[in-house]
């Protein structure tokens, strides 16, 4: 069994998180190399083939540029906060075809007590969240099979940070999965514990989520038009 991750990985993070500024992270660049970058490079490789067995149509792309593992150096030129880092790594196993269409992702995060796993639609623009509510209604019974699965449900959380107080306009009311139209995130997660990501079985647990995963993405995959 291959271990990923360890103590040492929670303790850069951690020690980040305290110092969030370039000397710091200058003077710790080996340890961020040695055990969050390349650990996290090394699971996006492993998961190559249990992603295929899922969708042929998504990737686990370990390359360091444009690859699948999301850069740690924040991007501060809109925001208010100027920390230049952040202080958890994240990976996104992304469909073929994100560049020319929205699309779903499958996501693996890593940070001390907040670990997680999950994958979906991450605010997606107003066109793209009209165009996936519509499917919705005009596909319930497959959306129910897909996103009400007791199995799902069970496993996992569907996000609801950002929600509408009302109905979107244009749409029926009274449709037996209004809530869900609410949404503008679409979304499925759950936690990962500090213990499950610095353990053996790690990629034979994210490899059984992405199973379960699996028909809620190719839901939202038919409904963008995207192959699965």
């Amino acid at each position: 069994m291959t271990t990923y991750f360890s103590d040492k990985s929670f303790r850069f993070l951690r020690g980040l998180a305290r110092n969030n500024d370039k000397p710091w992270f200058a003077a710790h660049k080996a340890d961020y190399e040695a055990h969050v970058r390349q650990p996290f490079l090394q699971l996006i490789t492993d998961l190559q083939p249990d992603l295929a067995a899922v969708s042929t149509q998504f990737r686990a792309d370990p390359r360091t540029q444009g690859g699948s593992l999301f850069r740690i150096y924040r991007d501060a030129r809109f925001s208010n906060d100027k920390s230049p880092y952040k202080q958890w790594q994240g990976a996104r196993l992304f469909h073929v075809r994100r560049r020319e269409l929205p699309a779903p992702s499958f996501y693996v995060h890593l940070q001390p007590g907040e670990s997680f796993v999950g994958a979906g639609l991450w605010h997606p623009e107003p066109p793209t969240q009209r165009k996936l509510r519509q499917f919705i209604v005009d596909n319930p019974g497959s959306w129910k099979r897909a996103a009400h699965d007791p199995r799902l449900r069970k496993r996992f959380e569907f996000e609801t940070s950002e929600m509408l107080v009302r109905p979107p306009r244009g749409f029926p009311a009274d449709f037996e999965y209004i809530d869900d139209l609410k949404h503008k995130n679409w979304v499925f997660w759950r936690t990962l514990d500090d213990a499950t990501m610095t353990g053996p079985q790690l990629r034979q647990t994210i490899a059984a989520d992405l199973v379960t995963l699996g028909p809620f993405v190719d839901y939202l995959c038919a409904a963008l038009d995207l192959e699965f």
